[in-house]
């Protein structure tokens, strides 16, 4: 780069950073201050982003309510909503903003050169410019406002953030964390929620919101960051001319105090909401948290979480592992928070008693102590540290640009040194070290100095409150209707007015020539070919090798699937508790532990689940496997496949205290997944009604699994041999070859080293078994209402277009784009106050509607009931109709990495989809016009005919509307 070319800039340093492959540069803007990162290399994924660092000083949620309207339009491009505008017309593979406790960022990704271009313009001017300086129903919608919308109504308060952070603090781990901060961190930022406590967010002026935005979004505050191949001389002389270079230098004070440590340790007792008839036995956490060092320091920003792994984490770690067996907690975890200027460690007990307390610390103190006297496991800290570098050197991050987890590392250590952005990027030398330093005490000294002697730290305990959520509830009404009644009729009137306003203003469209201000690409500029399949198949011992040739940087990705199709429903959920268990108990040549251990030493993961695929060539064979999914050096394959096979076939399943301990565990994990993704549990839980693939799915993962496991737990007690001969039948019935397909992701020369290692694997197994007839399934319609001790709602409404005689069309791919950012967004989500809504049509015709974090119920069912007359009367010019097939193609292209393409090309194969059916659906949507969406409303009005719905969430809100359900129960008990 030619510093003559960039003179606005001032160049800090230039160097290789050869862990990323990229060529690294650390900036500074003369005139603003505006600190700059740039990794240049060759990946076409492009990613930006501009971050500052903001402090909070209160719980009003302030930073996070900004980050949410600074997208609602600017100067430049006045739209409304320029975010949802680009996420339904542009080809981003990346598009959101994020709040930090230190910092809030706003990143985008794109292959799309002049995509890249029109999105960075987009955001820049979003963040410098916004009009939330104009408008203050910005503001309302998305932070807080009062709602009465006649003078009889009782008065609420709504916001999207507001229902957000409704949810947030319905989950007990959120509020165990935000405590935790709190009790370590009491006289900096830290301890305060930047997301906003929703009871202190309704105390939030739109004043002190414009104030904290003036002081602190200032180019002298900013952090930007480029990566990946595009031309930088040009694009930091567009950032300099069209916004730096208007900016002055101004001194802002945003710099993070450190927290002076503490002379002992804090003691700290809160509580969280569970259901009002609720038990509150076994539902408490505790928590021990040490403060440990600095983010600048590299080793131990690693190290710790090797530690993570070997005390707690990893199974038959000895913390995790003395605190089970002494019966406190159900699960235990541990957590490094290391991208906070002084990082945190933690050891979590889930579902214990606040009587355990004192157990709880003298176990994890009287460890700590041994393993200093004793020495920690040496292959269990290898095993952490190969763990952390192969996910490392894999970059493998799904569906988001390694890009962009590479520039918020940067964010870890960049602003608290503005010249070490890639101090956590260069750390493959830290893992050779590390690893030379397992050989000596390191590791034990790191625990005596920051576990043992450091009184930096606190415990926290967080209690069950039986129906906490609806007597605060209960209380904001009473204090609103008080509120109100203290107004003056003027008062009155002035609230009905601005409630009317808002709406107006919600309700109004951007105007065309707003719209059209926005960049956008043509539809020429689209990829008219699909991405193709690879399925090569092999054959070894007559079992099928479906081989994707993908390039894939020398590791092997290897899944072993088992046929499961003939499993009676009964018996369904016991697939879901063999992956739990396998991979987990002892074997007859390893302790689980060690096991464990030797998975990460030789392997990137070994991992146990189930799939299920429905066939689009026989609705009535749904496609179920049990899989081991392996990802591995090709090296190290021979390796990883008799792990595997030592797993299958020398797993001791008789061994009940282990298997009670893995069945309680899950229960725990279970209850967090079921209450933080009730969009999806709701979702699946109504298709189940009358789909086999969704019945399947939540017999594996929903709420019928959840009560098959608490079902487990109590046969483990009173009949265990019941389920050990059940979990060793399934192992006799699945694993023979007969049951046998791989699938296997890397290129030709790998597979071709791979041939003899599958033969070897494949010579230890049966080729007899006996496969039964597929089962029948009974379903009875009920729509079903789950409680729990949430403040908001997910609400569900689902139906099967097939089985109303349509067929799948590739628009219904545009139509969710339509309706996701258009009618859906509007209604539940702008004028609702949901944090979120969402549909899907599959091609098994499968469909459903769900909202997220939800103040509504009835509400926002009738708003799907209006989805078919919305379709029925859509129109849209060519601009409009042009815009949704670039948010349609930005779906369908998702830059893949190697294990995702090769899953992509099995689930087809397993599904029997066939290329030209991909090909043809892409031609419809790319020629879509506006009566192909209106041809789609009968497809939808049957869609939502049979009125299947399914609801999770609040009681209160729930009993107030029981006549929409044929039962009602608790989500949990």
């Amino acid at each position: 780069m030619n510093l003559q070319n960039i003179s606005a800039y001032e160049l800090i340093e230039e160097r290789k950073i050869s862990d990323v492959n990229s060529m690294g540069y650390i900036l500074k803007h003369k005139k603003s201050g505006a600190r700059l990162a740039l990794l240049s290399n060759t990946d076409d994924n492009k990613v930006f982003y501009i971050g500052f660092r903001t402090t909070p000083e209160d719980e009003t949620g302030v930073p996070h309510i900004i980050e949410h309207t600074t997208l609602c339009g600017s100067d430049k491009y006045p739209v409304k909503d320029p975010f949802i505008e680009l996420a339904k017309g542009s080809l981003n593979t990346f598009l959101n903003a994020m709040t930090y406790p230190d910092k809030t960022v706003y990143p985008i990704g794109s292959c799309n050169d002049a995509d890249f271009k029109n999105l960075m313009d987009v955001y820049l001017d979003a963040v410098f410019h916004p009009n939330i300086t104009k408008y203050e129903e910005i503001f309302k919608q998305e932070g807080w406002h009062y709602e009465l919308e006649s003078v009889d109504d009782e008065l609420t308060i709504n916001g999207v953030v507001y229902n957000e952070m409704k949810g947030a603090y319905s989950s007990a781990e959120e509020v165990l964390q935000n405590q935790i901060f709190r009790s370590l961190f009491p006289d900096n930022t830290y301890s305060k929620d930047s997301g906003g406590n929703p009871v202190y967010i309704p105390t939030l002026t739109y004043e002190d919101y414009l104030a904290f935005y003036n002081k602190y979004y200032h180019p002298s505050n900013s952090y930007i960051y480029l990566y990946g191949d595009m031309d930088m001389e040009e694009r930091l002389n567009y950032l300099d001319k069209e916004y730096l270079s208007k900016y002055d230098y101004l001194v802002v004070d945003s710099q993070i105090k450190k927290q002076e440590a503490f002379e002992k340790i804090v003691d700290v007792t809160s509580d969280y909401s569970i259901a009002s008839d609720d038990t509150e036995d076994n539902k408490t956490y505790l928590s021990f948290n040490r403060v440990v060092g600095t983010s600048l320091d590299p080793m131990l920003y690693q190290a710790f979480d090797v530690l993570d792994y070997a005390l707690v984490s990893s199974p038959g770690a000895p913390i995790r592992t003395a605190l089970i067996q002494a019966g406190i907690g159900e699960d235990v975890y541990g957590s490094y928070e290391g991208g906070v200027c002084q990082p945190v460690f933690s050891i979590v007990a889930k579902n214990a008693n606040e009587s355990d307390k004192e157990r709880f610390l003298e176990i994890i103190d009287s460890k700590l102590k041994e393993l200093i006297k004793e020495g920690i496991n040496k292959d269990s800290l290898l095993a952490g540290i190969n763990s952390l570098e192969f996910r490392f050197r894999e970059a493998d991050f799904g569906q988001f640009p390694k890009g962009l987890l590479y520039g918020l590392s940067c964010l870890d250590s960049w602003i608290f040194d503005d010249d070490k952005p890639f101090l956590h990027l260069e750390c493959l030398d830290t893992f050779a070290k590390l690893k030379d330093l397992v050989k000596t005490d390191y590791f034990e000294e790191l625990i005596k100095y920051y576990l043992i002697e450091n009184m930096h730290g606190s415990t926290v305990v967080v209690k069950p409150c039986a129906g906490k959520n609806n007597k605060e509830e209960e209380n904001l009404t009473n204090r609103l209707r008080k509120y109100k009644e203290s107004l003056s009729q003027e008062e009155i009137e002035k609230l009905i007015k601005e409630t009317s306003d808002l709406k107006k203003y919600q309700e109004e469209p951007s105007p065309v020539g707003e719209l059209n201000k926005l960049p956008m690409l043509k539809r020429e500029d689209l990829k008219r070919k699909a991405l193709p399949f690879s399925n090569i198949e092999h054959k070894i011992k007559d079992v099928r090798i479906v081989h994707h040739d993908i390039e894939s940087n020398g590791i092997d990705y290897v899944t072993l699937m088992y046929d499961a199709f003939d499993i009676i429903p009964e018996e369904i959920s016991y697939l879901g508790l063999l992956a739990a268990v396998l991979g987990f108990v002892d074997t007859k040549n390893y302790k689980y532990a060690d096991l464990s251990n030797n998975i990460n030493i030789y392997t990137g993961g070994i991992s146990c689940g189930t799939s299920i695929n429905p066939n689009l060539k026989n609705a009535d064979h749904i496609i179920v496997k049990f899989e081991f999914r392996i990802r591995v050096l090709e090296d190290n394959l021979a390796k990883a496949l008799d792990l595997t096979n030592e797993i299958i076939t020398q797993s001791n399943l008789l061994d009940v205290e282990r298997i009670i301990e893995i069945v309680a565990q899950t229960k725990a994990r279970l209850q967090a997944a079921l209450s933080s993704s009730g969009h999806t549990v709701a979702a699946m839980r109504s298709l189940a009604k009358f789909s086999k693939y969704a019945l399947y799915q939540d017999k594996l993962h929903g709420i019928d699994y959840y009560r098959f496991i608490c079902d487990v737990e109590k046969k483990l007690v009173e009949n265990p041999k019941e389920i050990t001969d059940k979990l060793q039948e399934l192992c006799k019935i699945l694993f023979v070859n007969d049951r046998t397909l791989i699938s296997f992701t890397a290129n030709q020369e790998a597979y071709r080293k791979a041939d003899v290692h599958f033969e070897k694997f494949l010579g230890n197994y049966e080729n007899d078994s006996i496969i039964n007839v597929r089962p029948k399934f009974d379903f009875i319609k009920e729509n079903e209402a789950f409680t729990d001790s949430s403040s908001i709602c997910y609400v569900a409404r689902t139906g099967n277009f097939i089985d109303k005689g349509f067929e799948y069309q590739g628009t219904l791919r545009l139509l969710k784009v339509i309706l996701s950012y258009d009618y859906l967004w509007t209604n539940v989500r702008v004028m609702g106050g949901a944090y979120g809504c969402m549909t899907a049509f599959l091609r098994s015709g499968e469909s459903y509607f769900v909202s997220y974090r939800d103040p509504n119920l009835r509400k926002t069912n009738e708003i799907y009931e209006g989805v078919a007359n919305y379709i029925r009367n859509f129109t849209a010019d060519e601009n409009e109709m042009t815009k949704y097939i670039i948010g349609t193609f930005s779906n369908l292209d998702t830059p893949l990495n190697p294990e995702a393409k090769g899953s992509r090309s099995m689930a087809a194969y397993l599904q029997g989809l066939e290329y030209n059916q991909v090909q043809a659906e892409r031609e419809q949507i790319l020629n879509a016009t506006d009566k192909d969406i209106r041809n789609l409303a009968d497809m939808i009005k049957g869609v939502l005919s049979d009125n299947n719905i399914c609801v999770i969430g609040n009681e209160n809100i729930i009993n107030q509307e029981t006549e929409m359900f044929d039962s009602v129960n608790k989500l949990f008990g």
